[in-house]
């Protein structure tokens, strides 16, 4: 099977400015894969190129095996798409907006639309100009999972939504991974993207910086050392130890960051009596904002593909 999505070199400029460079990446049938960056990265301009809402400045695109401008009306058949910011017509209640949308869709059962409104503590009575911007993005989250689409395209899906119904979405997300659908999902929350993604990219100012799985990425990340001596050292013993960074040294108590291997700091602690070891890896939220800061691991480049 042809990958569901394709980008070769995507790139998007408005003027002379930058919107998206070079963008390269596949995504698998069937896989969760987390598009990642802060606001203004690039994400929902790529979003917007895959649904042919915007057309690319070079490179190609190819979604389903479809050409996104091309053949848009059969690809958009087989999409659920959930904008960042949903809007639809505030007159309607909820139910009779969802039950427009499946018929257009070609009449997804009424059973489902109340399956998912159940699940997710939609009222489909209220008139959507009432919902607060959850509820709201809570009718956005139907339209987009009713009919069961080959792929879902999600941007900034839990936008709004409270803690409980973020985790009834994740739970939605791998119900329909395990049916076989594709889910492409763009945000900037880590918990959410670790709990469901097979694989994440990290976009930074309309580039890829990353791309991996969540376990490789943090694999390849610095360790947090903290030594305890059992008398005062000195920092210049490890300031130019290899793969030492951002080292503090008060009496007896060393921090650093390790990049590397950590045998040259142990070999220099070993010199003195170590009274305490400890070395952590960054939390996810930590390490994803370091490539969002532009200070990434010690292999970020090099594992770009």
């Amino acid at each position: 099977m042809p990958p569901a999505i394709e980008l070769s070199k995507l790139t998007k400029t408005y003027g002379s400015r930058r919107g998206l460079i070079d963008l390269t990446l596949d995504v698998q049938p069937g896989e969760v894969f987390g598009y990642l960056g802060p606001n203004g990265a690039g994400k929902s301009t790529t979003i917007r190129l895959l649904l042919n809402l915007i057309r690319p400045s070079s490179g190609s695109a190819r979604v389903l095996g479809l050409d996104p401008a091309a053949d848009a009306v059969a690809l958009h058949r087989r999409l659920g798409y959930l904008a960042g910011d949903f809007v639809v017509d505030g007159r309607q209640r909820a139910g009779e907006c969802l039950t427009f949308l499946g018929n257009l869709r070609g009449a997804v059962p009424a059973d489902r639309i109340l399956e998912l409104a159940d699940r997710l503590e939609l009222d489909l009575t209220a008139r959507i100009k009432s919902l607060s911007k959850g509820n709201r993005q809570k009718v956005g989250l139907v339209q987009a999972f009713m009919h069961r689409p080959d792929l879902l395209i999600l941007d900034e899906p839990t936008s709004g939504l409270d803690p409980l119904v973020q985790q009834t979405f994740l739970e939605l997300v791998a119900e329909a991974r395990e049916e076989g659908q594709t889910v492409f999902m763009s945000s900037h929350v880590m918990s959410e993207v670790e709990a469901v993604a097979d694989r994440v990219a990290i976009i930074r100012e309309g580039r890829l910086v990353a791309l991996d799985t969540i376990g490789d990425l943090r694999a390849r990340s610095y360790l947090r050392v903290r030594i305890t001596f059992a008398e005062p050292v000195r920092a210049a013993e490890f300031t130019a130890l290899p793969g030492v960074r951002d080292l503090a040294v008060q009496g007896c108590l060393l921090d650093c960051r390790l990049d590397g291997s950590p045998d040259a700091l142990l070999k220099a602690a070993a010199r003195h009596t170590v009274t305490g070891l400890r070395a952590d890896t960054p939390d996810l939220e930590e390490l994803f904002h370091g490539y969002y800061s532009g200070h990434p691991s010690r292999r970020e480049t090099a594992d770009v593909a």
